[in-house]
């Protein structure tokens, strides 16, 4: 794949306020249902408000993946920090976390009842269907940006076949993987420096 197929990104606007970043992740953390939230928070940040590029969104993705703990409240704390710091991390993180805890326990003991309906189990899993397709629409962006060379698309095709032929766990093919993927990078990066 040529570097010419990826999509151009546009240029991030100035950071948000702390009220703007509180109110978008917790617009986020209320209407994520049953997940897709990564693809969310990309439609959210970087094609309706342009706080951030495709490449910086994806970065933050990666390494929020990368680390232990569940990935959309690191995605949130990465993606606070960048807009205002520390300050900004743990804003996001509140109102990613805080209000559907909130709704949660206010709420959940009647979708548990209503669940067991035929009509709104169906809704349900319609809802868990559209949020997978969201993850895999920004599955499929990082693959692009991702895949760039031979060493890329092998090691993301290596990925791709340890996790879903072999079953090998995320964490073996992370700890195999990943430094090879990083030793690329900082080879690739040293070459386009000179």
């Amino acid at each position: 794949m040529d570097q010419m197929d990826v999509p151009p990104t546009t240029d991030a606007l100035p950071p948000p306020s702390l009220l703007d970043l509180f109110l978008a992740f917790t617009k986020l953390g209320i209407t994520s249902i049953g997940g897709g939230v990564n693809g969310m928070m990309h439609t959210e940040f970087v094609v309706n408000r342009r706080w951030f590029t495709d490449k910086q969104f994806l970065s933050g993705l990666a390494l929020s993946q990368s680390l232990p703990g569940v990935n959309v409240a690191n995605l949130a704390l990465w993606l606070g920090f960048q807009c205002r710091g520390v300050v900004g991390a743990v804003v996001a993180l509140a109102a990613v976390v805080l209000p559907p805890a909130v709704a949660i326990v206010l709420i959940g003991n009647i979708v548990l009842r209503l669940s067991t309906d035929p009509v709104i189990g169906a809704m349900l899993v319609g809802l868990a269907v559209a949020a997978s397709g969201l993850s895999l629409s920004v599955g499929y962006l990082a693959m692009r940006y991702a895949c760039v060379d031979v060493v890329s698309i092998a090691l993301f095709a290596c990925t791709l076949i340890g996790a879903t032929v072999f079953h090998f766990s995320a964490l073996a093919v992370v700890a195999v993987l990943a430094p090879i993927g990083i030793g690329v990078g900082f080879v690739r990066n040293r070459h386009e420096r000179r």
